[in-house]
Parts: C-alpha cells; structure tokens; sequence
C-alpha cells in the first residue's frame, strides 16, 4: 500500500515540485494552501505523514499542527519554513512536531527526512501495534477499526467516523474514566465545541448498539459529573477475585 502524505503549502512552485519529487518515489500526495482546508483535510482522510508549512493563509501552520495533535498524537509532522532561528525551531517542535526542515532546502534532503520519519512510525506501530487490535471484541459484540463495521445487539452495521474515535477513545482508556473535555479534544474539532449534550447523545447511541439494557449499561458506564468509562476484563488477563 502506497503512503498518503498531506502536503500544505501555499507557494505554488514550491508545492508542485515537491509534489512531483514525492510522487517519483511512490507516494500518493494530497495538497493544501490554506490552513483551515489541512485541518478539515486531516480530519476527512488517513495520512502517513504531514509536510506542514507555517506561513500559511486563515490559519498558521503551528496552529494546524496544534489542532492535529488533539486528533492524533503519532502521524509524524514535518516542518517546512522560512524561519530559521533557534526560538522558531523551538516554537514548532513544542507545538509536536516531528522535525523541522529550513527553507531554502535541498529536495534531496527533505525525501530522506520523509523516508526517515515514515519508516519510523512504521516501525513504532509495529512494536505498540496501537494498543488494541484491529478488531476488538467485548461480550457478543465486535468492531473492526479499519474497516468501520461493528455487530451489536441487532446485528452487524457501519459506525460513523465520529462513533468510531469515540469507542475507540474510550476503549484504548478502558477500566479508566475519560473526561468530557479530554472526548472533546480528540473527537470533536476544538475550533468547533458542541453543545454539553452532543457526547451524552452519542454515547446513548453507542450503547443502544452494543448494551443488552441500555439503562444498566455493562460496558459504556457514566463517570457523573466528570465523564465516561469503558468497562473491560480481557478474556487474556486473570481476574483476580479477593477471599475475605
């Protein structure tokens, strides 16, 4: 499978060359010129690496990476800009980048930068391999992170995207409440705060997928006044039963 790098650069010479030399090396390449079009690209597709510049229209660059970062917190990011202080360098590895490349630069140099960070990450989700696996299963029930489906208690359906970031949210904390500012964060645009009863009434559609009494809910339980729990002994870990 090819690698899909996002591309956001709004000097247009610059981001046609750098397009065409990461398409020679086998890279499927998606471009931005604005900041608020890299977050809403980021947040419709599934990238291997971002190319970031920080100069940019609507929304800078360190801003975009930002907002990245409170979505997911390994794609590697990668730095393009005509900043070159120490204080600047600084600035935008504080902000989560993974590097930080100065214009001008050799294309040469920034092929092996992104070979280098792509192989990287591989390399990391191979060892981790994401915490859990690519389908998970609880009770009866099952859902296929790659693929969106999931079967329940009526049977086998498709998740949204927004479904599935929060099942998987609270699945990667099980046995562990997550907060509603922290859900916010990472499934919904912080730019863009739902009203207090968005995740409430996705979390009651979550549980009328996969709770045989939604009212007494066995896994998506309320943590009251702070937020949500997903309660999970894994079939593989011993449960440990105290004798009093």
């Amino acid at each position: 499978m090819q690698n899909r790098i996002l591309l956001v650069e709004d000097e247009v010479h610059l981001q046609h060359a750098i397009k065409l030399n990461l398409e020679l090396e086998g890279y499927v390449v998606h471009l931005s010129g604005t900041g608020t079009d890299a977050v809403r690209s980021f947040r419709e597709q599934k990238f291997d690496l971002v190319i970031l510049d920080i100069m940019l229209p609507e929304m800078d660059g360190l801003m975009v990476c930002e907002n990245i970062r409170m979505y997911d917190q390994n794609i590697p990011v990668l730095f393009l800009s005509a900043k070159n202080t120490p204080a600047d360098r600084i600035a935008g590895l504080k902000k989560g980048a993974d590097d930080y490349l100065t214009k001008p630069f050799e294309l040469e140099e920034l092929m092996l930068r992104v070979r280098k960070l792509i192989d990287r990450s591989k390399q990391i989700k191979e060892t981790n391999e994401n915490r859990i696996p690519k389908i998970f299963t609880f009770g009866s029930n099952w859902i296929n992170f790659e693929s969106h489906e999931a079967s329940g208690i009526s049977g086998v359906f498709e998740l949204t995207k927004k479904e599935l970031l929060l099942m998987r949210l609270l699945i990667e904390n099980k046995n562990q409440v997550v907060s509603r500012e922290h859900i916010l964060k990472v499934v919904w645009d912080y730019t863009v705060i739902p009203n207090t009863r968005t995740i409430d009434n996705f979390i009651l559609a979550l549980r009328k997928y996969f709770e045989k009494d939604p009212k007494q809910p066995e896994y998506i339980q309320s943590a009251r006044g702070i937020g949500y729990r997903f309660e999970h002994v894994d079939e593989k870990e011993p449960l440990i039963v105290s004798q009093a």
